[in-house]
């Protein structure tokens, strides 16, 4: 996985900008309300950004894992967090089998505690 991070001042929110030849599937981890809460799936074309979150930006750490349209694995990192197949909202990053999820390792970005953050995904 290559990457670039960045961060810019204009409007609150965290996009993914995908610069691959593919298209990707995102999901994000945040720290909400006392545990961790994992959401996607957003669908990416190649050389286009969507805005996966929309508001100002109050945890300083957000989660990313990708994935292609066939399952390979884009962005991964080192935290476990619960997916599904279908678009989600999990709430809780433990047990995600015995809940019937699946696991990802999904990839920890440090947005500085800027209100703006874009994460650029290349090809690796």
């Amino acid at each position: 996985m290559t990457a670039l991070f960045t961060s810019t001042g204009a409007q609150a929110q965290f996009a993914v900008c995908n610069q691959t030849f593919d298209v990707i599937n995102v999901a994000i981890g945040q720290y909400q309300r006392e545990t961790f809460e994992t959401s996607g799936w957003w669908t990416i074309g190649p050389n286009q950004c969507a805005n996966v979150i929309d508001e100002v930006l109050t945890a300083r750490y957000v989660y990313v894992f990708a994935q292609d349209v066939f399952g390979k694995t884009i962005v991964s990192g080192a935290t476990p967090m619960c997916v599904a197949p279908e678009r989600f909202r999990i709430r809780g990053e433990t047990e995600c089998l015995v809940r019937g999820y699946l696991e990802a390792r999904f990839h920890e970005v440090d947005t500085l505690r800027t209100e703006r953050w874009t994460l650029f995904v290349y090809p690796p």
